[in-house]
Order: structure tokens, then sequence, then C-alpha cells
């Protein structure tokens, strides 16, 4: 659970995600070509931290638990993932987007990374 100056950092990411979004109300036609300053606020890595930690999510391509980050220690974890944005180091694996069928019928988007899929690719070709 954050202590209160990460708390105050939540209330602050939520503060920039209101003043976006009244001014994409305000302009349907604005497009926002300067956010990359905004990824990599402390205060928007620790609400990332709390939501996925919250919605319990699993370990991602690297395989990297919220046990071994917990041990390691959130904030430094942050702090790294901030450095590597700062200095442009972080480099994303490529993601492959599908879309997969909802109850009502609709459509909702769901990103696999390439990681995974190339992984899954071979072992079905190595059990033919």
């Amino acid at each position: 659970m954050p202590n209160l100056g990460q708390q105050h950092s939540i209330e602050k990411s939520r503060q920039l995600q209101r003043n976006l979004y009244l001014a994409a109300q305000k302009d349907k036609q604005r497009r926002f070509h300067a956010l990359y300053d905004r990824i990599f606020r402390l205060d928007i890595l620790w609400r990332a931290w709390k939501e996925v930690r919250e919605n319990k999510g699993s370990a991602g391509i690297d395989g990297i638990t919220f046990e071994m980050i917990e041990e390691y220690g959130v904030e430094e974890y942050l702090l790294d993932i901030q450095e590597d944005l700062q200095n442009k180091k972080y480099k994303p694996k490529p993601v492959k987007r599908v879309y997969i069928s909802k109850p009502d019928g609709k459509q909702r988007p769901l990103g696999i990374p390439m990681d995974f899929a190339l992984k899954e690719m071979q072992n079905r070709l190595q059990k033919e």
C-alpha cells in the first residue's frame, strides 16, 4: 500500500488524467503530441503499479512477478523504470493486436507480446 507521499502522487496522476480528459472533451479534434514526459513521472508509475497490483495482473513476457518486484523494492524498481524511460533506454517488446468477442457481441482489443506469439508458434511446429 502506498504511503502518504505515494497517495499524494496518485492524486496528482488523477488530476493529470482529468485535465487531459477535459481538454479532449473541449476540443474533439485535439491531438496530444507531447505526453512522453508524463509517462515517466513517478506519480504515474506509482499509479500504474497500484492499479496492476490491485487487478492481480500476472508476470509479463520478462517473467518478473509481483513478489520479485516487492523483494527488490517497489520504489527502487519504479525508479529504475523511470530512469530507463527518461534516458530513452526502455524498449518495449512488439505486441500483436487481436480482437476477442465479448458476450454482448462487441469485440475487445487484446495485445499479445510477439515473444509469446513466436514461442507458441515454435511449440506448435515442434509438436507436429
